[in-house]
């Protein structure tokens, strides 16, 4: 009768011991998850855009610390939880990365843009003028034929077209946009002036 009495003491013991470690394992097992979705947060939106891949395998990750810490699984997400960190912090080092990448792009890019904001529309009005004065004149000069006329009309019209593109480009904060469509203008520009014997 005492050794039954003496065991199921024993049982209780051992079950209030792992009742109390499971309570101590909560609270640093919540804790976790709540900073890794936290720091996921943080970065979210930049991540969608420069690691989808990357953003969506440590969203799944911490979906599976969630799930264990649903069945209260604390032991388990103290286990996991170091190498979910170290997925959300590689993640992080992907989008710090890509920031600095597109600033520096920005940057370039504006830089670039003082230039050709100067370029293009010089090079657009010396086309239109020269195209407006062949197209009134009766006979065209020997250098420039009516086909070269006509490719000298179809280029200044795609320099007019992406110079708009450019500028609306630009107006929206998109320096970067805007210089791809500014260098297509200046192609345009440069390939009507060719045609017209102005290159």
């Amino acid at each position: 009768m005492n050794k039954a009495i003496t065991l199921k003491w024993v049982a209780m013991l051992i079950a209030s011991v792992m009742l109390v470690a499971c309570a101590g394992q909560k609270e640093p097992a919540t804790r976790a998850v709540a900073d890794l979705e936290a720091s996921i947060a943080s970065i979210r939106d930049d991540a969608a855009k420069y690691a989808s891949a990357e953003l969506q395998q440590a969203e799944a990750a911490v979906v599976g610390l969630k799930e264990q810490l649903t069945r209260e699984d604390y032991k388990g997400v103290i286990a996991a939880a170091p190498a979910v960190s170290a997925r959300v912090a590689s993640l992080q080092q992907v989008v710090s990365a890509k920031r600095e990448e597109v600033k520096a792009a920005m940057v370039a890019a504006s830089d670039e843009w003082r230039t050709l904001s100067a370029e293009v529309p010089q090079m657009v009005e010396a086309v239109q003028s020269r195209v407006d004065i062949l197209t009134q004149s009766k006979k065209l000069p020997k250098n420039v034929t009516k086909d070269a006329l006509q490719a000298a009309q179809t280029g200044l019209e795609a320099a007019k077209a992406a110079w708009g593109d450019a500028t609306a480009a630009f107006s929206a904060g998109d320096p970067v946009k805007a210089v791809e469509h500014a260098r297509s203008a200046k192609e345009s520009g440069t390939a009507a002036l060719s045609s017209l014997g102005m290159g």
